[in-house]
């Protein structure tokens, strides 16, 4: 891969994560204006907001609330969902029309063309998706079995590609497929093979954090903690 065509796929995962991820993180945060979006545990929040905060205020029970949707489980969703389409935009040339395939590309270590599963992170599969990655891998065995495909060996060019993690961090669903099946690349190792720049993972994590400059979330925050104060305010009263 040349410098431009690294440097094009940096360009466009800014673009993505401003447009795709940081927008819809505003645009869900947004609607946490009403408490009716929480299932409150009345015996846990006046205890999680004292431990936090040190205090059991409206706004204290507000940040409560708010901050592990935001800062947590919503923007992983997030991310999770629109992992596909980073793949069709930011991954653009290396899009596969093979079924059960994200992406197809020349090994920048060993020169061999790989077939990869792509997933987002070192926890982000469950065991019936072991199978479904098997069955996937195994369709392709099949094909080029029928189509005499020579040089293709599917038990190191079918792949599993991690966009983030390191190898100790793996679950052990990932650590199964890498030790029984078929090789899983996480991180920095598997940007590496798909670029050939072995800092590049560290230069798409400073690209994305880029965004960050751009989209200050800040009011959005304090206008959210505002009505949901007030709605804590009141229900107190009732």
């Amino acid at each position: 891969m040349t410098e431009q065509q690294r440097q094009e796929i940096l360009a466009r995962a800014r673009v993505f994560f401003r447009d795709n991820i940081a927008l819809n993180h505003k645009r869900n945060t947004e609607k946490l204006g009403n408490l009716r979006e929480f299932n409150i545990n009345p015996f846990t929040l006046p205890y999680i907001t004292k431990f936090a905060f040190g205090n059991d205020t409206p706004e204290s029970m507000a940040k409560a609330l708010l901050y592990p949707r935001i800062l947590g489980q919503s923007i992983a969703t997030t991310f999770g969902t629109q992992l596909q389409h980073f793949c069709s935009n930011v991954l653009q040339g290396f899009a596969s029309t093979t079924t059960g395939i994200d992406i197809e590309f020349i090994d920048e270590i060993d020169n061999r063309r790989k077939f990869c599963q792509i997933k987002s992170g070192p926890n982000t599969i469950n065991h019936d998706d072991v199978n479904t990655i098997r069955n996937h891998f195994t369709a392709i065995r099949n094909l080029a079995r029928t189509n005499r495909l020579e040089n293709f060996n599917p038990d190191t060019d079918c792949i599993v590609g991690v966009f983030y993690g390191e190898p100790q961090d793996l679950s052990m669903h990932y650590k199964r497929i890498n030790r029984d099946f078929h090789p899983v690349y996480v991180g920095k190792d598997f940007w590496h093979r798909l670029t050939g720049d072995e800092n590049f993972y560290n230069e798409l994590i400073s690209a994305i954090a880029e965004v960050a400059i751009e989209i200050d979330g800040t009011e959005t925050l304090n206008n959210v903690i505002t009505q949901l104060a007030e709605q804590i305010r009141r229900q107190n009263q009732n």
